[in-house]
C-alpha cells in the first residue's frame, strides 16, 4: 500500500489550510502561496466520510453557521500528518436541541454542499459537543484535527 511521506503531507496541509508555499513541486518555483482567502469549519453529527460533502451529517441545530477561518497560518498548527486548531473556533449560539456533535469539516463554501476538504473526529469532549438551547458550542484549542493519512 502506498502512503504520502510525512514531509509531502505536512507541506500539502501547510499549503491547503495555512497559504504556505510548497517548494520544489513541479518546478524550482513550487506551489506558491496565493491570495489567502478563507475555509469555512463545519460541525458534523456523524463522519460525513470520503465521499461526503460539507452538508453530509452536517449540523442542523437553530443559529448554526460555518465559520470562515483564514489561510494565513494562525488557524492551524501542522506537525505529524495532522492539522491542529491552534484557535477557539466558537459556533453560533443555540435555540434548539440536543444535538451531539462528534465531526469537524474543513471545505470550500459558507454554505450549501461545496467541497469538503478535510474532516475529523472532535477530541475534546470526547463524546463531542452536545448543543443544547443557549449553548455556544466552541471547539477548544487542539481539539479539532484532520489529518492526510
Amino acid at each position: 500500500m502506498a502512503a504520502i511521506t510525512t514531509e509531502a503531507g505536512n507541506a500539502l496541509l501547510n499549503h491547503v489550510l495555512n497559504n504556505i508555499a510548497w517548494a520544489n513541486v513541479g518546478d524550482v518555483t513550487g506551489l506558491p502561496a496565493g491570495t489567502a482567502g478563507s475555509l469555512y469549519v463545519s460541525l458534523h453529527t456523524a463522519d460525513p466520510g470520503a465521499g461526503g460533502s460539507q452538508t453530509t451529517s452536517e449540523a442542523a441545530y437553530t443559529g448554526y453557521a460555518r465559520i470562515a477561518v483564514a489561510r494565513d497560518n494562525t488557524w492551524w498548527t501542522v506537525a505529524a500528518l495532522a492539522a491542529l486548531n491552534a484557535k477557539v473556533i466558537t459556533f453560533g449560539q443555540s435555540s434548539t436541541g440536543p444535538e451531539t456533535e462528534t465531526y469537524i469539516g474543513i471545505g470550500t463554501a459558507s454554505s450549501g454542499t461545496g467541497h469538503l476538504l478535510f474532516r475529523g473526529l472532535i477530541s475534546s469532549p470526547a463524546a463531542g459537543l452536545v448543543v443544547n438551547p443557549n449553548i455556544t458550542p466552541s471547539i477548544a484549542i487542539g481539539a479539532g484535527s484532520v489529518s492526510v493519512t
